[in-house]
């Protein structure tokens, strides 16, 4: 893998200061969040001086049970060939269900089994035949495990790599979420991965709350994780290291200091791989988390690596993925009886974060919309009644429209200045697609709202 050095993630909200940042060696952007015929003048000018610019896709869904989607796959390559890439990265997890039709709106653990490995290899290796740049995949941080898995994460991540040659972009900060979260040791992930196809490595920040790990790139990056990077440090070289803050910018130095800490570890006399973690704490809650479990817990752990399955095996396995995925995906945003064997506590917990990040992100998709209905909190409120019964299905700005409607068929808000508000701003944006709740909508819109 090409050098990549130290580097930041690339955000609209933090241009001027990544400019200013000394010795900063590249970034990385949302691949979604550009256009590549209308490239951003700070991430030009940064390529001008000799920064390069790696696009990390958020949406793709690789571990879906449905084949890469080849729109979105030439949109990534496309971001790749505007930015000159030396590469592309994407996540291990799914993110929607095409039957029934869902969105999650946030990366999704995939089950650690041989038919969702069997699944993600085909997935991996139709996306690197339309890709124009190698792919790298990262593990991803989780609230929950599933139940019977027959793989542990290390043997998984090792399969994947053998099986299709893909790279791997190793977050630390989502190895100690998943310590916390699922009970699962570090140490024995690193010790167990192929580090040679290593492509780089992510550090952030999060939060505990009630004994549940809190990934949200928007805390500084605590000593914890910088341990973890130390630890993986001492096994190899790695080709780059990218800080990730998404939220809650810090000012300028302080992105600076977190990057020099960075340096630190990386620069710093390598420790025995042993010692990854000197005195860590024990994992809160990991014994109440349902499905954690360390190698020696799982079925079949010191098993040799399996044989590529034919292709009738592989349609086969996509159906019983998809339906697995399909039942999860369901209980946690549209309110159906979680599956058995699951950690209902977890799903719960999940729900409500995958409807509040649902708020967040469409308040900033339509940010008109909380100061129509008078303030943050009452956009929330009035969001989150929505989003238990209208499962999102179309992506953010159109549930943002799809939340409008929802309102104004109902006469709602209230006040008759604000209905009117919401009405321009929805007929301005929606064109020409017919409402749901005619007769409710013809009487809102010529009546009251009139």
């Amino acid at each position: 893998m090409a050098r990549l050095g130290v580097g930041i993630g690339w955000r609209p909200e933090i241009t001027d200061a990544v400019e200013r940042l000394p010795g900063l060696d590249w970034v990385e952007v949302v691949a979604e969040n550009i256009c590549p015929d209308h490239l951003p003048d700070s991430l030009v000018r940064l390529r001008e001086r000799g920064v390069r610019v790696v696009p990390h896709g958020v949406s793709l869904g690789i571990g879906g049970a449905d084949r890469p989607d080849p729109a979105k796959l030439a949109a990534l390559g496309e971001r790749a060939v505007a930015l000159g890439a030396p590469l592309v990265t994407e996540h291990i997890a799914f993110v929607r269900t095409s039957s029934p039709p869902l969105e999650a709106g946030h990366l999704l653990p995939v089950p650690r089994t041989r038919d969702a490995l069997d699944v993600l290899c085909e997935n991996v290796r139709i996306a690197q035949d339309a890709l124009p740049v190698p792919l790298a995949l990262e593990n991803i941080a989780a609230l929950f495990s599933w139940p019977d898995e027959e793989l542990t994460e290390g043997q998984f991540l090792t399969e994947l790599v053998e099986r299709t040659g893909v790279r791997l972009l190793i977050d630390v900060a989502n190895l100690h979420t998943n310590r916390v979260n699922r009970g699962e040791d570090p140490a024995a992930v690193l010790d167990a991965i192929p580090l040679e196809a290593l492509a780089y490595v992510h550090v952030a920040g999060g939060v505990e709350k009630g004994g549940v790990w809190h990934d949200t790139h928007a805390h500084p990056v605590p000593p914890v994780v910088l341990d973890l990077l130390a630890g993986l440090c001492s096994r190899v070289d790695p080709p780059g290291v990218l800080l990730e803050r998404d939220d809650d910018f810090p000012p300028e130095a302080e992105l600076a200091g977190e990057l020099t800490a960075i340096r630190a570890v990386l620069t710093a006399p390598a420790l025995p791989a042993a010692a990854d973690v000197p005195g860590a704490p024990e994992a809160p809650g990991a014994a109440d988390v349902s499905g954690a479990a360390g190698a020696a817990d799982v079925p079949g752990a010191a098993e040799a690596v399996g044989v590529a399955p034919d292709s009738g095996s592989v349609e086969a396995a996509r159906t019983r993925v998809g339906l697995g995925q399909a039942a999860l995906l369901s209980a946690l945003v549209a309110g159906t009886p979680v599956p058995e064997g699951f950690d209902r506590r977890r799903i719960r917990v999940q729900a409500r974060a995958l409807a509040a990040k649902r708020a967040d992100v469409v308040a900033k998709v339509a940010p008109e919309l909380p100061g129509i209905l008078g303030g943050a909190d009452p956009y929330r409120e009035a969001f989150l009644a929505y989003a238990k019964g209208r499962p999102m299905t179309g992506g953010y700005r159109r549930d943002a429209l799809d939340f409008a409607e929802h309102l104004l068929v109902r006469n709602l808000p209230a006040d008759a200045a604000a209905r009117r508000r919401l009405t321009a701003w929805w007929r301005e944006r929606a064109g020409v697609r017919p409402p749901r709740g005619v007769v409710n909508w013809a009487r809102t819109l010529f009546g009251r709202a009139a």
